[in-house]
């Protein structure tokens, strides 16, 4: 799972270190995965359900919209935009389900929108409002992906072969945008980031998370994947000399801290409910 956090932060200074479009990067990153997930996992067999074609189908919406809001933003703030997607959940329980949020929902919910909208104001500067609109709307596909797995009447689809999925659909939506964006450069730079984004940063980092997520528990397994938005700005940093506002960095701050303080007090809660 920490592998799976740290690979998954290395999307920002990959994105970041390539001059293809981000449908461009889509495409190649998700041959790359396929096969990779393939090697670790059942060959080129997939079996279909209904859990994993819709699961996929919003793996592969979240992707595209990710790598999108990382083009046009800083890297840091797309990935703390998306990290908001326990909020939207919980927004769907309440609103949707009609359940009544308990008051320390209530209050890290307007917390985390807070810390949303500092990260969103701190990073407004050219084409950043777009970028940082994606990278919220991929928060919604995200949470969107969790609740409707979550409601699919017991049916559990093969993880790897949801993987596996999401990269097939994600390589044929982007394909016909990479053909009309012209053919991209193969410098020997962009290839290495190329084979960092498809190999290790989508393909390894979801075998592992595919692996370790049946080995530790929800709380756990919640926590060590806060590593992801901590660490995703670092290598950008170092790398391609990016560096959040100040207000995007306390945004971030309070998102985590929201976010993670949620994750601990609703797994507290349940325990204390079954005593």
């Amino acid at each position: 799972m920490v592998a799976a956090a740290l690979l998954w932060g290395l999307a920002g200074v990959c994105v970041k270190s390539v001059d293809w479009t981000a449908m461009q990067q889509v495409a190649a990153r998700s041959v790359l995965a396929f096969f990779v997930i393939c090697a670790f996992h059942g060959g080129l067999k997939i079996k279909f359900t209904r859990a994993g074609v819709v699961g996929a189908f919003m793996m592969s919406v979240t992707s595209i919209l990710y790598l999108e809001a990382i083009k046009l933003t800083t890297a840091g703030t797309a990935i703390v935009l998306q990290y908001v997607a326990p909020i939207f959940i919980l927004l769907y329980w309440v609103i949707i389900q009609r359940r009544k949020p308990k008051a320390y929902e209530i209050i890290i919910t307007f917390l985390v929108f807070g810390g949303c909208v500092l990260s969103f104001l701190g990073d407004m500067s050219g084409g950043h409002v777009l970028g940082n609109l994606l990278g919220l709307l991929s928060g919604v596909t995200f949470a969107a992906n969790i609740i409707i797995l979550g409601n699919m009447d017991g049916e559990k689809g093969d993880p790897f072969d949801a993987l596996k999925i999401s990269c097939i659909m994600s390589f044929v939506f982007s394909l016909p945008f990479s053909i009309a964006e012209g053919l991209p450069a193969f410098t020997l730079k962009n290839v290495f980031w190329i084979i960092v984004l498809g190999v290790f940063q989508y393909g390894l980092a979801n075998v592992f998370f595919a692996k370790g997520i049946n080995s530790v528990g929800s709380l756990e397994g919640s926590l060590i994947l806060t590593l992801e938005p901590v660490f995703n700005p670092i290598p950008v940093a170092i790398f391609c000399g990016e560096m959040m506002s100040p207000l995007a960095i306390l945004g971030a701050v309070i998102v985590i801290a929201g976010v993670t303080a949620h994750t601990l007090l609703s797994v507290d809660k349940g325990r204390s409910d079954k005593v």
